[in-house]
């Protein structure tokens, strides 16, 4: 974690919605869509194992967030109701989701189009 990364002041998890809020100790907050956090996690399984192995994974829309682990003060472990489980999202990493949210999604939709996949918009709750 760089010295510039904030610390979460608060995690929490709407599960109506399948949102991940995380409000950070600078004032900013973000509120993480579970199934973006699921497609962008930070595990071998999603990411491989180096530069240009990651994979798209489609079919996550109905996606949720069954228990939030802390791991040290640096990291929390999200386990997903799909049984994912095996990625440590970093203070620095879960901000750097929040920050660049309108990109990333973009930029998973276009990876969807390319393989193919249409989204299922999934209404909350």
């Amino acid at each position: 974690m760089s010295a510039e990364t904030p610390t979460p002041s608060a995690i929490r998890m709407h599960r109506k919605s399948r949102v991940l809020q995380v409000d950070w100790e600078d004032g900013t907050s973000f509120n993480l869509p579970c199934e973006y956090l699921r497609v962008f996690s930070p595990s071998a399984e999603v990411q491989g194992h180096g530069p240009g192995q990651a994979v798209t994974l489609v079919g996550k829309e109905k996606v949720s967030i069954a228990a939030i682990e802390p791991v040290g003060n640096y990291a929390v472990k999200l386990i997903f109701d799909d049984k994912h489980d095996s990625g440590l999202f970093s203070w620095s990493y879960l901000h750097w989701l929040g920050s660049n949210y309108d990109e990333n999604w973009a930029t998973y939709l276009k990876r969807c189009e390319e393989v193919g996949y249409k989204r299922k918009e999934v209404p909350a709750g």
